[in-house]
């Protein structure tokens, strides 16, 4: 497999630091709002990447933090901490904030088809983890006390800026807010590892620690949860690309300034996605979420499938009209599949064929569009019908685009088929005469009927499951 390695800007091949397992970490989210679909973008492309590897036949384990505490409002580690100003801005508790967005993650996950890592851990859960890592950097002349906060001292490094012939100024295109300068700081690129009652006198969630009541800062969590969970050696790291700099450039400088050697070979950055404004973003107040896109008629599997036409190292230009095309193209792509009759014995040499054909599309730095395009070759191939549903599913691991689906009505006999339609004519009739609980109480009685609907820009569809 053949990825492109942010750190040193080239393609390489993949290989893990032990044979047959991959140790990889993805950024989590901050949880102090609801992601919007440039954040859900990079998601898809790591579930993409570690569905692969899976398919690939590693043993993958993949850790995911939860920012819950210490990212503050700049990236300069100035500002309010972004939970506070969530819980500010809703008048509730961090942590009631924090478990409200968390969920509400995780539920634009599962509507997406993005796999929940193996381990998913909140900052808040690992503050002896931070102060024993920040102890031993000061103990190593690492890191330094001014201001009552503990700094890290870039000086100290052979390197700081490590991603490739990236320059200063091209990396602060990835700071995110207004930067103030910090006179506590001996050089500018310093940051943070510890705030103590100093600063933010508002911050809700603190700590006793050596240096004082605190909090971690933001970088300081995923160093210790990824060596929490992965050990000191880590294969693959993601994230969007407005982490590489400041956030996973400072990783790379405390991790590997308290292991002593190399923390992680590959780096894998995933591009903004672009609206008629520019990159997505929250600052800007309004936002697009799944949720939204459900309201207007949208399946989020058509949002997952417009993210895969894309390479994720290119920028994705967001639009409803594009998003229109890609619902038309996977209305056509499930009507395709779902009328292809099961008969036949599968080939195996055949589907062998076929499924290698999408394994070079995806060993080749992760090439969705393409590995998209094998699934029509698939559908155009000299096989028989079982051949063609049984690679189609293979395929749909990796992609999980829902592609074999239940047609209506399967497993049920004419009777039950009969009362299901007719429950769905009556709830649209509700929903017309906007009689919502009549709608709600007709949708609880499909479910105990176990019947699952799917509502499309196209009309209601449903499966027994």
């Amino acid at each position: 497999m053949i990825l492109y390695n942010s750190l040193g800007q080239k393609k390489q091949e993949f290989v893990p630091f032990f044979e047959g397992k991959v140790n990889m970490y993805t950024c989590g989210p901050t949880v102090y709002h609801y992601a919007h679909i440039g954040n859900l973008r990079t998601y898809i492309m790591e579930d993409v990447l570690e569905k692969y590897l899976r398919f690939a036949g590693y043993d993958v384990n993949r850790v995911m933090n939860i920012t819950d505490v210490g990212h503050l409002s700049s990236d300069a580690d100035t500002g309010e901490d972004k939970m506070l100003a969530g819980a500010k801005r809703e008048h509730k508790s961090v942590m009631e904030i924090a478990k409200f967005y968390t969920d509400a993650f995780f539920s634009d996950c599962e509507k997406l088809n993005i796999k929940r890592p193996d381990v998913v851990e909140p900052a808040t859960n690992c503050i002896d983890d931070f102060i024993e890592m920040i102890t031993v950097l000061l103990d190593k002349g690492y890191a330094y006390l001014a201001g009552g906060n503990v700094y890290f001292d870039t000086s100290k490094l052979d390197s700081y800026y490590v991603f490739g012939n990236m320059n200063e100024d091209d990396l602060a295109v990835g700071v995110r807010e207004s930067v103030e300068e910090d006179e506590n700081k001996r050089n500018k690129t310093d940051f943070v590892l510890w705030f103590t009652k100093s600063k933010f006198d508002s911050q809700e969630l603190k700590w006793e620690s050596p240096w004082g009541l605190g909090y971690p800062g933001w970088h300081i969590e995923c160093s210790c949860i990824s060596k929490k969970h992965n050990g000191e050696y880590l294969d693959i790291h993601c994230g969007g690309i407005d982490n590489a700099f400041p956030h996973h450039t400072n990783e790379i400088a405390q991790s590997e300034a308290y292991l002593g050697h190399k923390w992680c070979n590959y780096w894998f950055h995933v591009l903004h996605l672009l609206d008629a404004r520019g990159k997505m973003s929250k600052s800007k107040g309004d936002f697009l979420t799944v949720s939204l896109l459900e309201s207007k008629g949208y399946d989020p599997l058509v949002y997952r499938m417009f993210c895969l036409q894309s390479h994720y190292r290119k920028p994705l230009t967001f639009s409803f009209e594009s998003l229109d095309n890609t619902a038309i193209a996977y209305d056509k792509l499930i009507k395709r599949i779902s009328s292809i009759e099961n008969e036949g014995e599968v080939d195996d040499q055949k589907a062998q064929e076929l499924i290698d054909s999408f394994k070079a599309a995806l060993d080749n730095d992760l090439n969705t569009s393409l590995g998209l395009t094998v699934v029509y070759d698939v559908l155009k191939a000299d096989a028989n019908g079982a051949t063609k549903l049984f690679v189609i599913g293979e395929l749909d691991k990796v992609l999980s685009l829902d592609l074999i689906q239940e047609k209506a009505g399967d497993g049920a006999d004419s009777e039950l088929a009969a009362e299901v339609e007719k429950l769905i004519a009556e709830r649209a009739a509700a929903r017309a005469a906007k009689d919502w609980a009549t709608a709600d109480a007709i949708r609880d009685r499909l479910k105990e009927m176990n019947v699952v609907l799917k509502d499309t820009k196209d009309g209601v569809t449903w499966s027994i499951g």
